[in-house]
């Protein structure tokens, strides 16, 4: 009798451990609470199939028509709707730059999300999806290296920002597009009238989208060893129309202009997001990713935020928006703290190093290739020794096959800010989060095992 209930516990306490030591025994947001995200339009549509939440997001949007934050949160059917709202697929929903409807999924995620912050943030998180892509799958994409893996004396008498303007011109998307921008920028209205600034930023944003980021980017962050390459680089968006303007604007006025339109507003805070400076990363990065950094960067231009080299310096980069602190009064250290972000960021100006020197940073080991997510960039001016007729050959551009970073080895860039090599390390960083995962760690779970062997030799002695 006594064997038998010992036999009973025994069996009892086994299956008790293994249930501990189960997956679904796991608490917490990796397993419970956590919905996967969906694109905004999505989102909307399945808020509109439920009468509560369709009720609710009807009642926010009236409420956030003409009132600030406090105003909105001081009506209590204003502020529960929010709350229920906060439960819904609209509040982690995010945008995919490029999507079909893009300015329709940001003006639902901002309808949101403006209702969550107290006044205007410094920062605001981005409303566009994670990067996965990286500037190795651009190389990959490209089949080609700025000058990194040719011959040292070819590649230093090359001028790779004209190299790169030819190779758009051999792809029929990029050589229309571009010679669509170039004519509108360069159109002057009126002898009072450069240009019109308007036309011109519209036909430099669908260059940016509609063209591989293997083409654009080779223009934009082209690698220089000379002042002619620098200054044709800065021609690229032809920035007497796109960029320059009679007079700077005070650079915290500039940001709330860009803040009223929902694109725009978009664009810098995913560049805040990807580009900020950290100097708790590798690469000075958030996310210790370049290739997120260049493509919010050049997401901006053909905005009023957008940016440009300040100078035709070919050692030197810095860049800036057309605007300046003067003026500033007591709002100065944050206006100042604004400009830097662009004209002393390290995470920018490595980002643009490293794919000027064909290198990036591998932080984990051999991960299968994602595809690149598109990145936006442009190229030249009339005013320039290559005009369109450069399309007819690709005269001297420096062009290599290549594979990856990870299959031929970093390249060494010897910037003296940072080196862009690093050694493999064992760390996975998961996209869009904080969270660094070690390999061979997980959950822990309990160990049957162990409490087994002790239980059941206690069982057995008390029968005995």
């Amino acid at each position: 009798m006594i064997l038998a209930n010992v036999f009973c516990l025994f069996f009892f306490l086994d299956e008790t451990l293994r249930s501990l030591a189960s997956p679904s025994s796991l608490q917490g947001p990796e397993l419970h609470g956590w919905r996967p995200p969906v694109d905004c339009v999505r989102a909307n549509e399945l808020c509109a199939a439920e009468s509560n939440c369709s009720s609710r997001y009807r009642t926010l949007r009236q409420c956030l028509a003409g009132r600030d934050r406090n105003t909105m949160l001081a009506n209590k059917e204003c502020q529960a709707a929010l709350e229920v709202l906060q439960e819904s697929p609209l509040y982690d929903c995010r945008c995919k730059r490029g999507m079909k409807k893009e300015l329709q999924c940001l003006q639902i995620y901002w309808s949101i999300h403006l209702g969550l912050t107290e006044g205007e943030e410094f920062y605001e998180a981005s409303p566009y999806e994670p990067v996965t892509a990286r500037l190795s799958d651009i190389f990959r994409l490209a089949s080609i290296f700025s000058g990194t893996g040719a011959d040292p004396a070819v590649s230093t008498k090359s001028n790779h920002c004209l190299d790169a303007a030819k190779a758009c011109n051999l792809n029929d998307n990029c050589k229309k597009l571009r010679s669509s921008y170039i004519s509108i920028c360069n159109r002057e209205i009126s002898p009072s009238e450069r240009c019109n600034r308007r036309k011109c930023h519209k036909a430099l944003r669908q260059f940016f989208d509609r063209v591989p980021s293997e083409y654009t980017y080779r223009m934009l962050f082209c690698s220089c060893q000379d002042q002619a390459c620098a200054e044709r680089r800065r021609q690229t968006i032809l920035p007497s129309c796109s960029y320059e303007d009679k007079e700077k604007p005070n650079c915290l006025d500039l940001r709330s202009l860009c803040r009223t339109d929902h694109l725009c507003r978009s664009r810098l805070a995913d560049f805040h997001a990807n580009c900020r400076a950290s100097y708790q990363t590798l690469t000075s990065c958030p996310t210790d990713n370049y290739q997120a950094c260049l493509g919010s960067y050049a997401g901006m231009i053909g905005f009023d935020i957008t940016p440009n080299y300040v100078d035709s310096s070919p050692t030197g980069i810095v860049v800036s928006p057309w605007c300046s602190c003067r003026g500033s009064g007591n709002m100065e250290e944050e206006c100042e703290k604004f400009l830097k972000d662009f004209t002393e960021n390290p995470c920018l100006r490595n980002a643009i190093q490293a794919f000027g020197n064909g290198t990036d940073v591998n932080l984990s080991p051999k991960n299968p290739p994602f595809q690149a997510t598109q990145a936006p960039r442009v190229e030249k001016t009339p005013s320039l020794p290559d005009d369109l007729s450069d399309s007819t050959s690709l005269g001297t551009s420096v062009i290599t096959t290549c594979t990856s970073v990870q299959e031929q080895g970093l390249k060494a860039n010897n910037s003296k800010e940072l080196s862009m090599c690093f050694t493999e390390l064992t760390t996975n960083i998961i996209p869009g989060s904080k969270r660094v995962i070690k390999p061979n760690s997980g959950p822990r779970r309990a160990r049957p095992s162990a409490a087994l062997t002790a239980a059941s030799f206690l069982m057995l002695k008390l029968a005995l």
